[in-house]
């Protein structure tokens, strides 16, 4: 680990993980051959599985699966709470109690574009695409593209475009 790592002692690393520079884990799990670029943050709770590619600038928060073979690009933001507060009702700050984490899923093979945002209780389906800025507010099928603000279906995949068939 170097002085631009932090990197907790609760992090399950797999094998031959390759991280980049100014990079933020802890609490998390990275499987085997997965590379996570510069100015990464994976929290607590969050997994990513194996021979995948987390670009730089990305956020994976707390919540976040990333299954097997998937590509996220550079910028891509997860969220996991619906309806953000700073504080209660009564006006004292949030604390971990006041809130629960809402689960994102990115099945096998998906890749997500540069820039997109990835919403809460969202499943991206296997070998989907998802446009660069997108903003994800809802499932996304399997073996489909969909692009834009919100992203909305294009189309499905050709047969040999998919991972792993």
């Amino acid at each position: 680990m170097s002085e631009h790592q932090f990197i907790s002692s609760d992090v399950k690393l797999g094998s031959d993980v390759r991280l980049g520079k100014c990079i933020n884990l802890y609490g998390c799990e990275i499987g085997d051959e997965s590379r996570i670029g510069a100015f990464v943050e994976v929290q607590k709770n969050a997994r990513i599985g194996r021979r995948c590619k987390i670009s730089s600038h990305s956020f994976v928060c707390e919540g976040v699966t990333i299954e097997d073979e998937v590509f996220v690009g550079h910028g891509v933001m997860f969220i996991n709470d619906s309806f953000p507060r700073a504080t209660t009702s009564s006006g004292q700050l949030q604390t971990e109690a006041d809130w629960v984490v809402e689960p994102t899923t990115v099945r096998r093979g998906a890749s997500i574009g540069s820039g997109a945002t990835i919403l809460a209780n969202v499943v991206v389906g296997e070998n989907a695409i998802v446009g660069a800025g997108s903003v994800v507010t809802r499932d996304v099928p399997a073996s489909s593209i969909v692009a834009g603000n919100p992203a909305r279906l294009l189309r499905y995949l050709e047969t040999e475009m998919r991972i792993g068939e």
